[in-house]
């Protein structure tokens, strides 16, 4: 049978329909992908500083506490 060209045009405006759906998805799961990379990162970056801050806060005890000398 012979498509009216309105059913046509349905199905072609459900198709792009369709593609734009897929499009949005795939951006919302790129957009998630990046925000948990930054996510990770910052947290890797404030670990780190974490870190170098208990670092010079020890290396500065240590030197503030040196065993005494001996005296002969």
């Amino acid at each position: 049978m012979v498509k009216s060209a309105k059913s046509r045009a349905e199905e072609q405006f459900a198709a792009i329909q369709k593609r734009d759906r897929q499009a949005v998805k795939e951006k919302e799961a790129a957009r998630q992908e990046s925000a948990n990379q930054v996510s990770r990162l910052r947290a890797l970056r404030l670990a780190k500083e974490a870190a170098e801050k208990t670092a010079a806060k020890d290396a500065k005890d240590a030197k503030g506490k040196k065993a005494p000398r001996k005296s002969k």
